[in-house]
């Protein structure tokens, strides 16, 4: 499956179903990405359509940090705004964090996108 692709409506990111949701909700702001090429092309002010499934939220970015690791983007990052309730502490969350993207992409540097809907 594609991670980020262009479309006349702007770009689209995948992401999974419970994590839509609380884009949706308005609880998780930060989005968390390693720095591949693509990715690296966000920026601030770039309209963002997250999708899962047939289900989609449209997002403007705010801001784009970049790290050298999970563990430190998780020292500057608040957890709530990236896993909201689905992560009760921050052990669970890079634990979640470390399943989606193998430690091999962690190396390309970890990147915390800040979002709002609109």
């Amino acid at each position: 499956m594609q991670d980020l692709s262009d479309t006349p409506s702007g770009r689209e990111l995948n992401t999974r179903k419970p994590y839509l949701r609380l884009i949706s909700e308005g609880t998780k702001t930060v989005d968390v990405r390693v720095g591949s090429p693509g990715v690296r092309t966000i920026a601030a002010g770039q309209d963002l359509t997250f999708v899962a499934g047939t289900q989609s939220v449209r997002t403007r970015v705010k801001r784009v940090s970049e790290y050298a690791s999970f563990e430190a983007m998780l020292d500057r990052e608040e957890s709530h705004a990236i896993g909201g309730s689905l992560c009760s502490s921050r052990g669970q969350l890079l634990a979640v964090i470390r399943s989606i993207f193998p430690a091999d992409q962690e190396r390309l540097g970890v990147l915390a996108i800040e979002i709002e809907r609109i």
